[in-house]
């Protein structure tokens, strides 16, 4: 069995756990780690985990909304970290005392009950990764911080039966917004972050019976509503608008079984 539990997505902070398998035989999977110590703590005990249930983290980049706690959390309690050269040395190459493992796009991870899969994005930061996990059955893909979907992407998500998928802002709240114009352009811009109808534009590409769970997340709490994103993103699929989940940044989302069957079924 594979399922997620996003713990916060927003520029507030990101995480989300990724589990797989069953019984004695459960592995869980950190992707990213934004927030304090604390306060992560508190959002894992809501998922009713502590920092010992979890078997490694991934970093996917490094701005600190996900970067976080990730160097506390993996020397406290000696948590494998995974990351990117170009993040690793974004972050100034700290010491993360034995923990550090690099990660390279297209390099499985095994996590013992799932894989989970490293992919290069266009994003603002020195070497991105996202990530797409499964348990040979069950496929899920876990997207944010992108200003466009490459060929590259697109390839990853086709075939997922799940995706937690960036739907960060709408370019007209953007350009009304009291956004100083060079973050304007940065949000808006290639290497940014996806718009709702960007995003629409990739679920229509990567759309298949198959797909039964999609989350938006990291939307931006200035320049987009979680209705306009569920109205945007349901009406590429076909589906009802409350079929689309979204991630709040402060809690999440609820545990969600990625399950290999169709929409509706």
């Amino acid at each position: 069995m594979l399922r997620f539990k996003n713990l916060g997505s927003g520029s507030t902070g990101n995480a989300t756990v990724v589990e797989g398998g069953s019984g004695a035989l459960i592995h869980r999977l950190l992707i990213d780690c934004g927030f304090g110590i604390r306060q992560l703590q508190a959002r894992l005990a809501q998922a009713q985990l502590q920092p010992e249930d979890l078997d490694a983290v991934f970093i996917t980049h490094e701005h600190s909304d996900h970067i976080g706690c990730a160097q506390a959390l993996a020397v406290r309690y000696r948590i494998p970290v995974w990351m990117s050269e170009g993040t690793h040395a974004a972050l100034g190459f700290p010491d993360f005392d034995g923990m550090l493992h690099v990660a390279h796009d297209m390099h499985a991870l095994d996590l013992g009950s799932f894989q989970a899969l490293p992919f290069t994005v266009p994003h603002d930061a020195r070497e991105p990764l996202q990530l797409r996990c499964s348990d040979g059955d069950a496929h899920l893909a876990v997207l944010t911080d992108l200003g466009h979907a490459s060929a590259h992407v697109l390839e990853q998500l086709q075939g997922c039966h799940a995706l937690m998928i960036e739907a960060n802002h709408d370019p007209g709240m953007l350009q009304a917004s009291r956004y100083p114009p060079f973050l304007k352009r940065r949000v808006g811009g290639p290497y940014g972050h996806l718009a709702n109808a960007a995003t629409a534009d990739i679920l229509r590409a990567v759309q298949h019976a198959g797909l039964g769970q999609v989350v938006a997340a990291h939307l931006s709490a200035q320049n987009n509503v979680p209705s306009l994103v569920q109205e945007t993103l349901a009406a590429a699929l076909d589906w009802m608008a409350e079929d689309i989940i979204v991630a709040s940044p402060t809690q999440g989302t609820d545990w969600l079984r990625v399950d290999a069957r169709c929409h509706g079924g």
